[in-house]
């Protein structure tokens, strides 16, 4: 199995990118995909902050010739604070949204992300919802169970744990299982790892199955394989 890039130039993300242009585009009356991504804010992220603002742009441009994409950025820190933008179609506005957000001290707030993306959910479906944190601080049970219900609206949740916290790790492992989505780790210094993980993300929910499972690269094979198979 190849390696993933070691960095954003690299040729194996050239060939990524090119790929995703290549693929044919949605009929114009197909709505874009729309992509919740939720960022532990709390003390200790600020580096994986400040490198999800610097992925915008290339998450809304590899699903470009897919119909496009909305995401909506939701994040927690702080006392109990838990916020969420609009969904939006540009990546200078998302950008320009989280550069004015600094990351705060606080418990994990799991928990209303899920609330958050189920009540999105049931109003207009969401096609995937991105988890990015280190830790989990909140009883599992319960939150397995909103990751459940996720998966039976049809937005499988890919959670992407960064650091070597084992209860963190199965936690996230378990919401990707039980909601029908995927997990992945990725640490400090694999930035490039990241942004393969958002990219291919984001195509799927653009594009659907079909359209991850034609990605070349190893973070696409990784979801796609953990993804049910089509009913």
């Amino acid at each position: 199995m190849s390696k993933l890039p070691t960095a954003p130039g690299s040729t194996a993300v050239t060939a990524f990118l090119q790929q995703v242009a290549s693929l044919p585009a949605r009929p114009a009356s197909h709505r874009p995909g729309r992509l919740i991504m939720a960022i532990d804010a709390t003390a200790s992220r600020q580096p994986t902050w400040d490198r999800a603002c610097q992925l915008q742009g290339e998450m809304f441009g590899a699903t470009r010739a897919l119909g496009g994409l909305l995401i909506r950025l939701a994040y927690f820190r702080g006392f109990e604070e838990f916020a969420a933008t609009p969904f939006l179609a540009d990546a200078g506005e998302l950008t320009r949204r989280m550069t004015g957000i600094a990351c705060l001290g606080g418990q994990t707030q799991i928990g209303r992300v899920f609330q958050h993306a189920l009540a999105e959910t049931r109003r207009d479906r969401v096609h995937g919802l991105i988890l990015i944190g280190d830790a989990v601080e909140e009883p599992l049970d319960p939150l397995c169970h909103q990751a459940g219900q996720l998966g039976l609206h049809g937005t499988p949740v890919f959670a992407f744990h960064e650091g070597g916290d084992p209860r963190a790790r199965d936690a996230f492992r378990q919401f990707a299982r039980v909601s029908g989505g995927a997990y992945a780790p990725f640490d400090a210094a694999s930035a490039a790892t990241l942004g393969e993980l958002l990219r291919a993300v984001a195509v799927y929910a653009a594009g659907g199955r079909a359209a991850l499972t034609r990605l070349p690269g190893e973070a696409a094979r990784r979801i796609a394989g953990q993804l049910p198979a089509p009913g």
